[in-house]
C-alpha cells in the first residue's frame, strides 16, 4: 500500500513516514500542495495523509481538487478543533479526521480502518439483503421492501439509500452521497440531497418527523440504522 503524507512540519512528517513504514506502507511526502497534486498525478497513491494548514494551497483546497479525479481515501490532520472545520474537511471528501497533538499510534490505528473500509466499499453488493429493521434490498432488481410492503424510490432515491445502507452506522456526508449519485441534476447543490432524504423517509419511515431508520448527524450528514424500529 502506498501512502501519501502531506504536511509541512517536517518532525510529523519524519515520525509518521517511520511509523507507517515499520506497518510495511510505502510512503512518499510533500511540505506543500502543488507538490502534493503533481507526485499525487504521476504515481499511484491508495490513500492520502493531508494537512489542513498548508503554506500556499490549503489541505482542503488539495482535497477539492483531488475528489474531481479519484475517490482515494484522504485523512485530514489539522491543529484547529472547531466543529466547523472539521465539517468542512469532511464535506470536501475527507474519509477521517484527526486533531494535533497525536499519537503517531493513532494515525496507524486510523490508516489501518480507513484502508479497510475503502477495501470494504469496492466489495460487490449482496443480490438481496435484509436489515433487522424491516427492509429489504434487492440489488438486482432495483427493488426495495418494508416487512413484504414494496417501496416505490426513483433511481436517485434507491441509490442514496443504498449506499447508506451498505455501511450501517456509517455517516456520509452530503458531499459523499452527491458523488455517489453524480450525474442525476443535482445542480452542484449538495442541500438537493436534503429533499432526496425527506421524500426517502416519506416512504419508509413509521413517523418521517420523528426517523429511526435514516438517521440524520447534524452538521455532517445522515447514517443507516439497521436495527432500531418504533
Amino acid at each position: 500500500m502506498r501512502i501519501l503524507l502531506v504536511d509541512d512540519e517536517k518532525k510529523i512528517t519524519t515520525v509518521l513516514k517511520a511509523y507507517l513504514q515499520q506497518e510495511g506502507y510505502q510512503v512518499s511526502t510533500a511540505i506543500n500542495g502543488l507538490a502534493a497534486l503533481t507526485m499525487f498525478k504521476e504515481n499511484p497513491f491508495d490513500l492520502l495523509i493531508l494537512d489542513l494548514m498548508l503554506p500556499g494551497m490549503s489541505g482542503t483546497e488539495i482535497c477539492r481538487e483531488i475528489r474531481k479525479i479519484s475517490s482515494v481515501p484522504i485523512i485530514m490532520l489539522t491543529a484547529k478543533v472547531e466543529e466547523e472545520d472539521r465539517i468542512q474537511g469532511l464535506s470536501m471528501g475527507a474519509d477521517d479526521y484527526i486533531t494535533k497533538p497525536f499519537s503517531p499510534r493513532e494515525v496507524v490505528a486510523r490508516v489501518r480502518a480507513v484502508l479497510r473500509r475503502s477495501s470494504n466499499e469496492t466489495a460487490p453488493l449482496a443480490d438481496i439483503i435484509s436489515y433487522d429493521n424491516g427492509l429489504t434490498i434487492n440489488n438486482l432488481q432495483y427493488e426495495v421492501r418494508l416487512d413484504d410492503q414494496e417501496i416505490s424510490l426513483t433511481p436517485t432515491e434507491f441509490k442514496i439509500l443504498g449506499a447508506l445502507a451498505k455501511h450501517p452506522g456509517r455517516v456520509l456526508s452530503r458531499g459523499q452521497l452527491v458523488e455517489i449519485v453524480q450525474g442525476h441534476d443535482f445542480g452542484g447543490d449538495d442541500r438537493v440531497i436534503d429533499a432526496h432524504i425527506k421524500k426517502i423517509r416519506q416512504k419508509i419511515e413509521t413517523t418521517p418527523s420523528n426517523p429511526q431508520i435514516v438517521l440524520t448527524v447534524y452538521g455532517i450528514g445522515y447514517k443507516f440504522n439497521p436495527n432500531a424500529r418504533e
